[in-house]
């Protein structure tokens, strides 16, 4: 479990095609005084088990089903990740509950300067809609934010300066890929009123 705040970001060293995945080995000196093998990690929101700690890093394996779900198929050496360990219960809870299941990915749409923010929009997967709601959150590429606007299948979120400054989605640009992860709770809520919600007239909840 994570909480969406980031604490740094790191950058992929090396990708090596694995039987059915790939192994990642990823730069990151920050997360070095308090990593060990077995920790999970969130890798732009992806929770992936740290398999070994490096000089410099880390190394996680990547497999198929991942691969497809979320833009991991797509990192290259040089990218760079946002990255954050497992929530503990000594830290606070600042951002929201983020499983680091992604549920998608979604589309970078128009980024609108507004002072020193930027509004961002991202057309999201429709599944992930229908869960979302205006002044709810939502995280993408593992950063927590607040939903400022939703219209059928897009959401507007604001990025303020500091967010900018240590995630990678200041550096987003129209057409850019991102990982959504919906609010469980969200997802929970409309799993248990799915029998009320798609049974036939008449049927009796339970039966």
């Amino acid at each position: 479990m994570f909480t969406g705040l980031i604490e740094t970001v790191g950058t992929i060293a090396e990708t090596v095609a694995i039987p059915r995945g790939r192994r990642l080995r990823v730069h990151a000196p920050a997360l070095l005084d308090d990593l060990r093998r077995g920790d999970s990690v969130a890798v732009d929101g992806i929770c992936l088990t740290v398999t070994a700690c490096t000089a410099d890093g880390f190394v996680v394996d990547v497999v198929a089903a991942t691969l497809e779900r979320t833009t991991a198929g797509e990192w290259a050496v040089g990218r760079r990740v946002n990255l954050e360990r497992a929530l503990t219960l000594q830290r606070r809870l600042g951002g929201h509950l983020v499983q680091g299941h992604v549920d998608g990915v979604g589309q970078a749409r128009a980024v609108v300067p507004d002072g020193d923010a930027l509004w961002l929009d991202v057309e999201i997967p429709a599944q992930v809609a229908r869960v979302t709601v205006p002044q709810g959150s939502i995280a993408l590429n593992g950063v927590s934010l607040t939903v400022q606007r939703l219209r059928d299948t897009w959401v507007r979120v604001a990025l303020v300066p500091h967010t900018r400054r240590v995630t990678n989605l200041g550096v987003l640009k129209p057409g850019d890929r991102v990982n959504v992860e919906a609010d469980i709770v969200g997802k929970y809520v409309a799993r248990l009123l799915e029998p009320y919600t798609t049974r036939d007239p008449g049927s009796v909840p339970g039966y």
